[in-house]
């Protein structure tokens, strides 16, 4: 599937004698997108194929670790016990549609040299930028809250941290931000890469003590109206959708993509999408395996056995190891938790990094960026905590994911209109197919977000 898309993004020529990419924008590049890295990582000459694949995989897998953070949790596990298989296909088309706007996300760094942030500075008017920026970074906020929220319950979990203490403590994985960031970008897709093997790790033990019904589960992977129908279920798939396609990821593709010091001609750009398609769409299908695997974790241990209101992550902690009569279900369980928001913290951290040097050309130092992006998402946190008690925090969960969803739309609409300017594009314009389908999954998400909106206030 990866080469394929690759071929069909990267394939396409321009007439002779066309404007080169870029020339269509207001303003030229000043600066780099995540310039300590910028072409950070050489490219030697005359590589065979599978090693030039080597050498361009890893940002894909910095993508797929916002696809599988603590906010999926819940939504994930929710709707596994409350649906039983059904919305296995909603994680299956929103992963469809995670690998298609990643590509086009990859295609728009390499062919005009601007992460998304910078394009939308680049082509829109200041206050239409400062809106988009704004809206980003409430997306980013959001997700860092699910992170804040997953790390505090691992530690909870497996420590017996307190859940307040735990959220304060996450306050200093900056530290291991900057650590890492200091030592090469390499280092630091090498740690994602690791934690998300732990991950997948678990979770396929997971499902060896779960013994999901696999006919049921392929069955679950056609989509059917009832999902528009039923409210709650609409309200989960939209969590869904939310919790995988994350519109802070398309900022934060484009810009990462550009770390590979790859050929400026156009056949040199031709190959980096080649293969930066081919990475993020593999990556991309680990976490699908991830999220289904979830989901089908809550099917086959809650669902089956009637309980079908298990949607919070301490509860489905204190009932895995004995449903499944595994000892160590539920320390797995909560290990691959801890894993995915530590894993989460890094791309937030870059995202946020490269959103406000695109949008605003404002650089702060990387840990005063990330303590006012982790301090937004601790506040909320501490006062549901606080006030509401911790009942109240998967339900949290379940909204910053919704929330996530609502702000798709200001992401992917720029990304599919730049990516479809011929002037702006040059060579590497969409096609007319490619366009087509870009266009139908922006409708897609739209009318998702409608329909749910409808029916809530219709209170139906």
């Amino acid at each position: 599937m990866g080469d394929l898309l690759a071929k069909s993004l990267a394939s396409q020529k321009a007439p002779a004698g066309e404007a080169p990419a870029g020339s269509a924008w207001r303003r030229a590049v000043t600066l780099p997108s995540l310039p300590e890295a910028h072409r950070s990582i050489p490219i030697a000459p005359n590589l065979s194929w599978l090693r030039k694949l080597l050498v361009f995989a890893g940002p894909g897998y910095l993508i797929a670790v916002g696809y599988m953070d603590p906010g999926n949790w819940a939504t994930d596990i929710g709707g596994g016990s409350k649906f039983g298989y059904a919305l296995l296909s909603v994680v299956l088309i929103s992963s469809l549609m995670a690998m298609f706007l990643q590509a086009l996300s990859a295609k728009l760094g390499i062919a005009t040299g601007r992460d998304l942030a910078q394009a939308c500075r680049d082509h829109y008017s200041r206050r239409m930028s400062m809106f988009l920026w704004i809206i980003c970074e409430l997306a980013i906020a959001a997700c860092d809250l699910a992170e804040v929220l997953g790390s505090a319950v691992a530690l909870k979990l497996l420590f017996g941290v307190p859940l307040l203490l735990g959220v304060v403590l996450t306050a200093f994985d900056v530290l291991l931000v900057l650590a890492l960031q200091g030592r090469g970008f390499r280092i630091v897709e090498a740690f994602v890469v690791t934690l998300i093997g732990t991950i997948g790790i678990c979770f396929a033990y997971e499902i060896f003590f779960a013994r999901p019904l696999w006919m049921a589960a392929a069955h679950g992977f056609i989509p059917h109206l009832e999902i528009l129908r039923n409210k709650e279920m609409l309200y989960i798939a939209i969590g869904i959708i939310g919790a995988t396609v994350m519109p802070h990821n398309l900022y934060l593709h484009s810009s990462i993509v550009q770390t590979r010091a790859f050929g400026q001609d156009d056949r040199g750009r031709r190959e980096a999408i080649k293969y930066s398609v081919i990475d993020s769409t593999v990556a991309l299908g680990f976490a699908l395996f991830i999220n289904a695997a979830i989901l089908t974790l809550g099917a086959a241990v809650f669902h089956t056995r009637g309980l079908n209101e298990v949607a919070d992550i301490a509860e489905a902690f204190k009932l895995l190891s004995p449903l499944l009569g595994a000892s160590l279900a539920s320390t797995v369980f909560a290990l691959a938790l801890l894993a995915s928001g530590q894993n989460s913290t890094l791309t937030g951290t870059l995202a946020g990094q490269i959103v406000m040097e695109g949008f605003l050309h404002m650089r702060l130092k990387p840990w005063i960026r990330r303590l006012v992006t982790r301090s937004i998402a601790i506040i909320p946190a501490v006062l549901v905590i606080g006030i509401a008690g911790e009942g109240k925090l998967t339900s949290l969960l379940i909204l910053s994911q919704v929330v996530l969803s609502f702000q798709l739309p200001f992401a992917v609409i720029p990304l599919v209109q730049f990516t479809s300017e011929r002037k702006k594009m040059g060579a590497f314009v969409n096609s007319r197919f490619t366009t087509a389908v870009a266009w139908i999954v922006t409708a897609a998400i739209l009318f998702f977000n409608c329909e749910l909106l409808w029916l809530i206030f219709r209170g139906t």
